[in-house]
């Protein structure tokens, strides 16, 4: 079974594919356990399930995470942003509106996925967004 950090950076993995190949996420999710993932991982059964609701959820409340990072991502329109970093901020927001895991540990989990996968820079930026989304989301 992998940890939750683990099941994110797979999530993201997926959610950047998503992003960038417009296919629905189960065919995202067959795609990266059968055939990406099986080069890394030892077989096609290890499929994170985790790491697929993540994907799901994230897919399914896309509209409304965007419409969160726009209006806290000062001066930066969504497909401006790095995929990346806009991905690690979809990825994190779903887990926000859910509710499952304390914001501050979805904020921290987001920064370890910008500094693996992105930038210094993007730590800074991505910590700002998500800071704002959740005095939002905690406001409300």
């Amino acid at each position: 079974m992998a940890s939750r950090h683990e099941s994110r950076e797979r999530a993201l993995q997926m959610l950047f594919l998503w992003d960038q190949t417009g296919e629905t996420p189960e065919k995202v999710i067959d795609g990266y356990w059968g055939g990406l993932a099986s080069d890394v991982l030892p077989a096609r059964a290890v499929a994170d399930e985790f790491a697929n609701e993540l994907l799901c959820g994230a897919v399914s409340r896309t509209p409304e995470a965007d419409q969160l990072i726009q209006a806290r991502a000062e001066h930066w329109r969504l497909e401006r942003m790095s995929a990346v970093d806009r991905n690690i901020l979809r990825l994190a927001v779903f887990e926000m509106l859910e509710g499952q895991t304390p914001a501050p540990v979805v904020i921290d989990e987001a920064l370890e996925l910008a500094r693996r996968f992105s930038g210094e820079e993007s730590v800074q930026f991505v910590n700002g967004v998500l800071d704002a989304v959740r005095k939002n989301l905690q406001s409300q």
